[in-house]
């Protein structure tokens, strides 16, 4: 057996709101499979963010949209946290952050947020897989405003994510006043 082989399983953290989950994550989701042994999708609960579905809700929409992908032999799991990356990273044996870039401005972002982890934690190493062409454009925040104004989001989410949004854009009146 060579060394390679009595390795440690690499464990990969893909952390995100996911509110909700596009197919923009689930490429990336699939595409680090191909990297990692065991990928981690974090679903953060930062209510700060004001997210249109509760953290169980995203967990169980990402628990529902992995069965549809192919994970490359990879374990995929889902877990929520609110607490420091770093701090979950430690706490999973995570040794890689995975990041999506669809544009120079997310690169910015993570940029910084990199630089920062890395002070944190320098052991963990940040990768980031650039948005697949198609996907690119695609955020959650779009989606959502595009759905809530009776856009067609098909090309953005699963059937089971767009049917979701839909229930919960008829159980939430939409308002005149964007602060509401």
């Amino acid at each position: 057996m060579s060394q390679l082989d009595r390795r440690a399983p690499l464990i990969g953290v893909y952390p995100g709101t996911f509110d909700p989950i596009t197919l923009g994550h689930m490429d990336i989701i699939h595409r680090a499979t191909k990297i990692v042994d065991h990928l981690i999708v974090a679903v953060a609960r930062n209510a700060g963010k004001g997210p249109m579905f509760a953290a169980a809700e995203r967990v169980e929409l990402v628990r529902d949209e992995l069965g549809q992908i192919n994970t490359n032999g990879a374990v995929v799991e889902v877990r929520d946290f609110d607490d420091l990356l770093m701090h979950f990273c430690q706490r999973v044996g995570a040794r890689v952050i995975v990041r999506g870039l669809r544009a120079v401005s997310d690169f910015e972002y993570e940029f910084q947020m990199t630089g920062m982890n890395a002070r944190l934690d320098p052991s963990i190493e940040t990768v980031f897989l650039m948005a697949a062409e198609r996907q690119q454009f695609v955020s959650s925040r779009f989606v959502k405003e595009i759905g809530r104004l009776g856009g067609d989001i098909s090309s953005f989410v699963s059937p089971r994510v767009a049917a979701r949004l839909a229930t919960s854009f008829r159980a939430r009146p939409t308002s005149d006043n964007p602060s509401e």
